[in-house]
């Protein structure tokens, strides 16, 4: 029999990291009890809670998923979840030709989600700080699954927004608790990774469905089914994740909608927010609009051609992430504003002169700028923040992030039918987000953000 009292404690982490698993390896908080793992050398040590208990009895049975793994399987719950939603965009054309909706409807179905991702940030996007991170994740993949269920048994309009409003409540509770997740783990690591996965999820997800729709039958199903075995896989791996944070009481509380910051974040937001802003328009010009400027320039219907608009937006989103993430956040955030405003006058140049080359052009320079503007105001703002605020933060950055993306372009698709037209709207648009980087350039040269993450 194995002599447990002889092995020796390890020190617990640095008070900054927030919990005890980081960088890979398990690091036990200060004792108060411990408890010998049957048939090993050492012992599972916590600071005794019911939640900690009997999180404790099951890691004895099993192993759990910490460290790098976990934030590797947080990111691809970012990456599913908005790859989901982007997979609808290059079936619009189909829906349409199918349920004979005006152009209207299809912005009204893209602005519809973004008003669910808001509502359910502000009403769950706190709630994993209570519950704990695993269950809020595992709810909110069984109401995703359901709303993919939901998609491909559609058949109009009605049902086709219902799916994206339970699509849009599920990716928000998602979202605030991924993220904080990360955080959990390792702050530097999943600050990066909250800021890589969206765009590596939105560009993908466009680019699979419309594959789907090209290549394969049945695309308004096949795509909703891959994405359901993904999530899955995905939930057997949230079950096997370790839990960052102990359960508190006051969940209920965080229903009520509260838009509250701490008074030492209120600088940065203040700086990050009319980025934000400013980048996700962008994104909701192309994901709204992108697919039918392209058809509009090319004159053919092809729907990876129409939905590789978004794709390079996002893509080159993500490689500015990568390229730019040890670069201070401030720089990021210059970088992503001027970007976005030479990106977007680049394409209306475009669409003046009926240019696909310099269309995509435009839009790889507006992929700068919105994975730019994106990581900096994550940086900004993220890392002052204490482990028991991550999530709201988190929620409360997303929330001003699908403002920016759905707004606008419910406008656009009023403007669409009623205004001038596609090409004239979209003049309108990129002229409005231009302003908006100009005010949010303004606000940066103000402003000092009070920390940076180097």
């Amino acid at each position: 029999m194995t002599d447990t009292a002889s092995v020796p404690r390890v020190s617990s982490p640095p008070a900054e990291r927030g919990h005890p698993w980081v960088d890979g390896r398990v690091r036990p908080l200060p004792l108060r009890t411990a408890e010998a793992v049957p048939g090993s050398a050492t012992t599972v040590a916590d600071t005794v809670t019911t939640a900690d208990v009997t999180d404790t009895a099951r890691a004895s049975r099993f192993p759990r998923l910490s460290g790098r793994p976990a934030i590797f399987l947080l990111a691809s719950l970012v990456v599913t979840a908005l790859a989901s939603s982007a997979a609808p965009t290059p079936l619009y054309a189909i829906y349409q030709a199918r349920w004979g909706f005006s152009p209207i409807t299809t912005t009204v179905v893209f602005g519809v989600y973004a008003l669910a991702v808001l509502v359910s940030l502000l009403t769950l996007g706190k709630l994993s700080d209570h519950l704990g991170r695993r269950p809020v994740l595992l709810a909110a993949l069984v109401v995703q699954a359901a709303s993919l269920v939901l998609f491909t048994t559609a058949d109009g309009v009605p049902e086709l927004l219902a799916a994206r409003v339970i699509q849009g409540l599920s990716t928000g509770a998602a979202l605030g608790a991924i993220g904080a997740g990360m955080l959990d783990i390792d702050r530097e690591r999943g600050t990066f990774a909250n800021a890589v996965s969206p765009g590596m999820g939105t560009g993908s997800g466009a680019l699979i469905s419309a594959l789907f729709v090209r290549y394969l039958p049945a695309p308004t199903h096949l795509i909703y089914f891959a994405l359901l075995g993904v999530l899955a896989l995905q939930a057997l791996g949230v079950v096997l994740m370790r839990e960052t944070v102990t359960r508190k009481p006051g969940a209920l509380a965080t229903l009520v909608p509260e838009i509250r910051l701490p008074r030492e974040l209120r600088g940065s937001m203040l700086v990050a927010a009319p980025v934000l802003f400013a980048v996700w328009a962008v994104a909701g010009l192309y994901g709204a609009l992108g697919p039918a400027l392209v058809n509009t320039l090319t004159g053919s219907p092809d729907t990876v051609l129409g939905s590789a608009s978004l794709t390079a937006l996002a893509g080159t989103a993500v490689v500015a992430v990568i390229a730019l993430r040890r670069a201070q956040a401030r720089t990021v955030m210059l970088t992503g504003i001027l970007a976005l405003v030479g990106g977007v006058a680049v394409t209306l140049l475009a669409l003046d002169i009926r240019s696909l080359a310099l269309f995509f052009v435009g839009t790889v320079v507006s992929g700068v700028g919105f994975g730019s503007g994106f990581q900096g105001g994550i940086r900004t703002v993220v890392p002052q923040a204490r482990p028991h605020e991550r999530s709201g933060v988190l929620s409360l950055l997303y929330t001003i992030s699908y403002l920016g993306m759905g707004l606008p372009a419910v406008i656009a698709g009023f403007l669409v039918v009623h205004g001038g037209g596609l090409v004239t709207t979209s003049y309108e648009y990129g002229a409005a987000v231009i302003v908006l980087a100009a005010a949010a350039l303004a606000g940066l040269l103000r402003g000092r953000p009070s920390a940076e993450l180097h």
